[in-house]
């Protein structure tokens, strides 16, 4: 399968690329990409909630009197959950909603949307994205060529110029490959990829 190189300043397509139909000429699988979509948010949620046993509290180690003799009802802590100030006798404690997700799975999946993307001319290869400083108004006159203005960035390394120039568009992500996923390829109404991104994820997925 060979794609089109376009020149991020011009917008004019290039050069051909030669990629590999078996990362960007899969199956749409509907089933597996919900699967892993559902499993990565589910990854993402923390625990809204935490209480704390007798154990966890702080103080309590001292025996308040002794055993007997002084009329009191017996106490080894003031800690109990029968005193003010004490553990919880059964404290809510944050849920993992970590789902188990094979690699070999996650990565079929990313197959499947790039190819899905691909189909639908929603995957833009342009030859490089460089920033010489972080200028808003630069990186948004680029992508407004490219008709990509609510856009996921994909580059083969962090460029913190890059990322500071994207960081103030409110439909701009830019990432490195390392941190795609599912969610945010398929957020974004267009995936902006150089050539050397999209050659490190063809290693990554080949």
């Amino acid at each position: 399968m060979q794609l089109s190189i376009i020149e991020a300043k011009g917008g004019k397509a290039g050069d051909k690329l030669t990629v590999s139909d078996a990362t960007f000429g899969v199956k749409y699988k509907e089933s597996l990409i919900h699967q892993a979509l559902v499993a990565f948010q589910a990854g993402q949620r923390s625990g809204t909630r935490a209480q704390k046993n007798r154990a966890a509290v702080r103080g309590g180690g001292a025996k308040p009197w002794r055993q007997k003799g002084t009329g009191n009802a017996r106490a080894g802590t003031i800690r109990s959950p029968i005193w003010r100030g004490g553990g919880r006798t059964f404290p809510a404690q944050n849920t993992s909603f970590k789902q188990k997700f094979n690699r070999k799975m996650y990565r079929g999946a990313i197959r499947a949307i790039l190819s899905e993307l691909l189909r639908q001319d929603r995957l833009l290869v342009v030859d490089k994205l460089v920033m010489e400083s972080p200028k808003t108004k630069i990186l948004a006159d680029t992508l407004n060529t490219l008709g990509a203005m609510d856009a996921l960035i994909v580059i083969d390394s962090f460029d913190m110029n890059l990322a500071l120039s994207g960081r103030n568009l409110v439909k701009v992500d830019v990432r490195d490959v390392p941190d795609i996923n599912p969610d945010c390829l398929l957020r974004h109404e267009k995936v902006v990829m150089t050539v050397d991104a999209l050659k490190k994820i063809e290693e990554w997925l080949g």
